[in-house]
């Protein structure tokens, strides 16, 4: 049957997964409630404010396990049993967190914000574990961790003394760009920015647009001659018929400039689609 109330936090899954995240939560509301003290070993709270904390406790947990603990009524045997059967997982988020944070590095990542979130991931893991890390380790860690391609920008960095990590990052952050190797510069053959493209493919339609032009009045301009040239030539060699019955023709008057189009000895053929080809 679903919870009649809206939850103030996620139930304790039956796994404990959640275990550490939820006494943290379960501690906070309760002592909003003025109930704090009602876990904690020699309280003398009544039985009215028990009541209340078991209500509140049960709400919170897990189907499997209100029917685990039916019968416990008080919510410090409650709170005990819970931390015997799941306490367990503070030992394995601890160990966790630990290898996450020895192998944490600032050149295994993207983007400094990725590297930035991973960082307080795992230092909130720490600290739910009793382990705190102080502003000198995350400094440490990211000073140490840059690639060695960026070993001067590092050196620079640590002469700023930077006392807070929250400072660095918000440095590193304006100049991502430099620092993640992966993005240092663009990887051969891939495209330019989007601006480029845009300002390329409108120079390049640009120049098309003149080029056609200019052949079409080349074009029109080669049909017209050659179509003048071909009615000359229709009216200097008028036979009645296309064979040489009547004898060879005699050529012998014409210049070698007269077999070309072009007096500079250039020949310029009109190919089919009218484009002219020099040779």
């Amino acid at each position: 049957m679903t919870n009649l109330t809206k939850l103030e936090f996620v139930a304790l899954d039956i796994t404990g997964k959640n275990y550490l995240s939820w006494i943290l939560d379960a501690e906070i509301h309760l002592d909003a409630m003025g109930l704090g003290d009602i876990i904690k070993e020699g309280n003398e709270s009544s039985n009215q404010d028990k009541a209340k904390a078991m209500i509140f406790l049960r709400h919170h947990l897990h189907e499997g396990l209100k029917t685990k603990y039916l019968i416990v009524k008080d919510p410090l045997t409650l709170w005990e049993n819970l931390k015997e059967r799941y306490d367990h997982q503070k030992t394995v988020i601890l160990l966790r967190a630990r290898y996450d944070w020895m192998h944490l590095h600032l050149q295994d990542f993207k983007s400094v914000i990725e590297y930035n979130s991973a960082v307080f991931r795992i230092s909130s893991q720490l600290k739910l574990c009793g382990e705190n890390i102080a502003n000198e380790d995350m400094l440490e860690k990211t000073f140490s961790t840059f690639h060695a391609s960026n070993v001067l920008l590092q050196q620079q960095y640590r002469e700023k003394d930077f006392q807070k990590y929250s400072e660095l990052i918000l440095c590193l952050l304006v100049v991502n760009e430099l620092l993640m190797k992966n993005h240092e510069a663009c990887p051969i053959g891939s495209p330019p920015f989007p601006e480029v493209n845009v300002t390329i493919s409108n120079n390049h339609r640009h120049r098309r647009g003149q080029s056609l032009s200019l052949k079409e009045k080349e074009t029109n301009i080669m049909k017209a001659n050659f179509a003048y040239q071909n009615e000359n030539r229709e009216a200097n060699f008028a036979y009645q018929d296309d064979n040489f019955d009547h004898g060879p023709v005699d050529i012998t008057h014409l210049d070698v400039a007269d077999f070309f189009e072009n007096p500079e000895g250039r020949i310029d053929h009109l190919i089919g689609d009218g484009n002219v080809q020099n040779y």
